[in-house]
Order: structure tokens, then sequence, then C-alpha cells
């Protein structure tokens, strides 16, 4: 672990510089209330850099990590770290996961995400930040996110490095658009390193870990397939009901402006979003979206 500690730290040490240089403004380490984010939290301690830390509550979140996220920001606010929590918002306006899937039209899913985008990458703009991500969480990360990265709406314009000797490194340093830039100290981290490395500093971390869970996402995420949800719903059936609710008012909303479906009850929009009984020729994902 000492190698894959002192490479994150570097990471870490090099990223803070690069946010007082260009920003002015130290280092945001992001916390989602899961174990990625609690390496970075403590590595940015390790470090003795200047740091902030950003939550988003997504108001789906399960009420044991809500109430996790409080106890590190009153832990790290008497460390003298500003902690923030975001409370979100859309089309500025405050929203939650209920209210914000009837003014959406539809469920958010695997490939309609726009609960993510509202509810927890919002945030940390024109700011230098740090996430958990890591490679060994999906093909798709292991192909799309690197050590560092830097947002742009041009894709042309996008950097990523993938290593920490990377030709673009000069440019991605001496570049001064001020855009989002990223920091990824773990993404080369293993689960079991991660594990490791939090039970050497004998870190705090989610209770939802001692009970088993393997994620603590927000509940009744798509991305936790059937199986997954059923369970989180078995655990917590209330957000079962506040989903049904947000149900019936997409519904409301639908016929309101004349968009009508083949769902006749909320129970019809839960099955189908939890693909049971899917069959050929059902109603498509893509006749749902939202024409912005």
């Amino acid at each position: 672990m000492g190698d894959l500690e002192n490479i994150a730290i570097e990471r870490l040490k090099a990223a803070s510089e690069m946010s007082l240089q260009h920003y002015g403004l130290p280092l945001v380490i992001t916390d989602s209330g899961g174990k990625d984010s609690q390496v970075c939290k403590e590595l940015a301690l390790m470090a003795g850099i200047p740091f902030e830390i950003m939550h988003n509550h997504t108001t789906a979140d399960a009420p044991e990590t809500v109430r996790f996220v409080r106890q590190e920001a009153k832990r790290f606010e008497e460390l003298g770290i500003q902690y923030t929590i975001n409370m979100p918002t859309y089309k500025g306006q405050r929203v939650s996961m209920w209210s914000l899937i009837p003014q959406k039209l539809m469920p958010p899913t695997r490939l309609v995400r726009y609960c993510c985008s509202v509810l927890k990458e919002t945030g940390g703009a024109g700011r230098f930040i740090t996430t958990g991500v890591r490679w060994a969480e999906s093909t798709n990360r292991k192909n799309s996110r690197g050590i560092y990265e830097k947002s742009s709406q041009d894709k042309e314009r996008r950097i990523i490095l993938n290593n920490d000797n990377d030709d673009k490194r000069m440019l991605f340093e001496n570049c001064r658009l001020k855009a989002k830039r990223v920091v990824n100290p773990i993404v080369d981290w293993k689960d079991d390193d991660v594990w490791q490395f939090l039970e050497d500093a004998k870190a705090p971390v989610n209770p939802l870990y001692a009970e088993g869970w393997c994620r603590v996402g927000c509940v009744g995420c798509p991305m936790a397939g059937t199986k997954g949800r059923e369970q989180e719903f078995s655990r917590w059936p209330k957000y079962k009901g506040l989903y049904l609710l947000a149900f019936r008012n997409l519904l409301t909303e639908r016929s309101n402006r004349g968009m009508f479906v083949d769902w006749q009850t909320p129970e019809d929009v839960f099955n189908w979003w939890m693909e049971y009984d899917i069959m050929p020729g059902q109603m498509d994902i893509f006749d749902l979206v939202e024409e912005e």
C-alpha cells in the first residue's frame, strides 16, 4: 500500500498547487458518503494540503448515509476544514428526486440518468475537484476517466491524462481555461486497496458497509439492477412509496400536457422502471424523453 498511498498523495499535492495557481482557491474534495470518498479525504489530510469538502445532497440517499455525511461534516469542521452540503436545484428552484421525476416526464433509467447530472454532479464549477473514481469500478470508467481531467464543452479541448507522466501534462498544467478540473487520485486502486487503507488509517466508514452493502448510492438507482433495487426497497420501503408518488405525479403531468402513454397507474410505471415483464414491442425509453 505504501507506493499507492505515496503516488495518490503526490497527485493531490500537484492538483492542490494547480488549484491555488489557476483558481486562487483550495482543492475541493467531493464526498458522496462512500468508501472511495473517505479514502480521498484521509489522503488529503495526510498530504497536508489546504482543501475544502463538498457533498451534494441527492435527497435519495439512505438515511444512514445522510447521518454519516453530517457526522463527517462535524468532524472536519472541528478540524477547521470547510465542509459544504449543497442542496439540489433545477431551473433555479429547489428540487428533490421526487419533484424532479414529474418535471422530466419519465423515470430515471440507466440510459437517461438525468438524476445524476441534476442531483449529484452539480457544484464545483470553475474549481479543481477531487473524486474517488476508480478504473476497477467499470469498463466505461477505465476507458473514459483519467488521473487528471479538464472539462470543456468542446470535446477537442477536453484533456484526460491516464498516467502520471503523460505528454499532455504540461499542456494541462499551463492551460488558463477556467473550466472545472478533476483529479482522481485513487483511480488505479482496487477494492482491496481501498479497504486495506481505511483499516490501516482507522478511518470512519459509512455503517451500511458493516451491514454487507457493497454500494451506498441513491436508493432505487437503476444502475443497481433489478435485484439490487429490490433489496434496497425491502430495506427502506418508504422510498418505494416516494417513487410511486413521483410516478403518480408524472402521469398527471403527462396527461395535463396531452402526452399519453400505455401506463395507467403508478404501479405500471414502477413495473416498467424495474424491468418487470418487459416484452418486445413495449414502450421504448426514447419515446419518453422530454424535449427540452
